[in-house]
């Protein structure tokens, strides 16, 4: 176990979760030279990765690096030789997945979460669902929170990029940070775990309402405009939750929510986009075949919106499109009808 001391060039990575971006960190963190351990819920699977050196279900063409290998097995996955355990399952099943490993998880190896979401049931981001599932347990594992632009089809190809990682402990977040960056993947650390965590869940609605607009036959005019409005209402969510306005202007907020509105690489925007051309909900979830993050965190995002007493206008759109109560045009319609007022608040503005 590291027990966050500087990095030796070699590093025992846990990945649990062998879905798109699990199977993608695999390739940056395995190129590295650091033995990559990922854990798929799949015995097939697992089998299939240690005997082709592929993973048959995501990216089944691309030969993962020889230090990776799979298990099915998650005491194998969860132990005490790992130095880092990444946490790459989807945001609504994330709380079930942790409370599952808690009684074993190894005392001090730092656990990232690249979950990004907010948990319908219980109402909470990741950085408050994750520690209530660790129970009493929470303060002997160092936790972080990576986000940021990083597409998987693209971190496999090696493309450079940028992401942020996130902990309450600056200590942790540079030990990541260290640890895990490479010539193409390069991490910035932060503090403030509640704006990375605000960025990383609210770029997702806003990618689908990017789909809509494209699937509309809007340009890229429209998409701009959503892109930076939408970044202005996750400013005000996130500092009423109490993060940092500066944080969406970083690789968490802006420039993940560039990528995800203006690449059809987005299954959130692919999603948006399958319902600007009539399909249903249901439909749409069926031809992305992957998990749709923003789908239930909209809903979450206007219940967060009401608490707080915010108005967010293209949040709500999206909300109303997916609950049915409004069509991609009548919502359009709806936003645009809005009195047009400045662009900032004058209580916003500096002396």
């Amino acid at each position: 176990m590291a027990a966050l001391t500087p990095p030796t060039p070699s590093l025992n990575i846990s990945i649990l979760g062998a879905g798109s971006y699990g199977t993608a960190l695999a390739f940056v963190v395995g190129r590295s030279g650091h033995a990559v351990t990922l854990y798929c819920r799949s015995l097939a699977q697992s089998t299939a990765i240690n005997t082709t050196h592929k993973n048959p279900k995501r990216f089944p063409t691309q030969t993962l690096p020889a230090s990776v290998t799979a298990t099915s097995d998650l005491h194998q996955a969860v132990n005490a030789d790992a130095d880092i355990i990444i946490h790459c399952i989807p945001a609504q099943h994330t709380p079930e997945f942790v409370a599952t490993i808690q009684p074993f998880y190894p005392t001090g190896v730092p656990y990232v979460s690249t979950s990004k979401g907010v948990h319908v049931n219980t109402h909470a981001l990741m950085s408050e669902a994750i520690p209530h599932a660790f129970g009493d347990r929470r303060d002997a594992i160092p936790l972080a929170y990576l986000s940021g632009p990083s597409f998987a089809k693209e971190m496999i190809a090696g493309h450079p990029m940028s992401v942020v990682v996130a902990s309450y402990d600056v200590k942790v977040a540079n030990f990541i940070q260290t640890s895990l960056s490479c010539a193409s993947f390069r991490i910035y650390a932060t503090t403030d775990v509640i704006g990375v965590e605000v960025g990383g869940a609210l770029k997702n609605p806003l990618a689908i309402g990017a789909g809509i607009a494209s699937g509309l036959g809007f340009g890229q005019s429209t998409i701009a405009g959503l892109v930076t409005r939408g970044c202005r209402e996750m400013s005000m969510l996130s500092i009423a939750l109490g993060g940092r306005a500066e944080t969406l202007s970083g690789l968490s907020g802006v420039g993940d929510l560039m990528l995800t509105c203006f690449s059809s690489l987005s299954r959130n925007n692919r999603f948006g986009t399958c319902l600007a051309k009539g399909m249903t909900v249901e439909e749409a979830v069926a031809e992305i075949g992957e998990v749709v993050e923003g789908y239930p965190t909209a809903a979450e995002v206007c219940r967060l919106a009401l608490e707080n007493n915010l108005t967010l206008p293209l949040f709500e759109a999206v909300h109303l499109i997916l609950i049915g109560e409004k069509s991609p045009k009548e919502a359009l319609r709806k936003i645009m009808g809005n009195p047009p007022g400045l662009e900032m608040p004058e209580s916003e503005h500096k002396v």
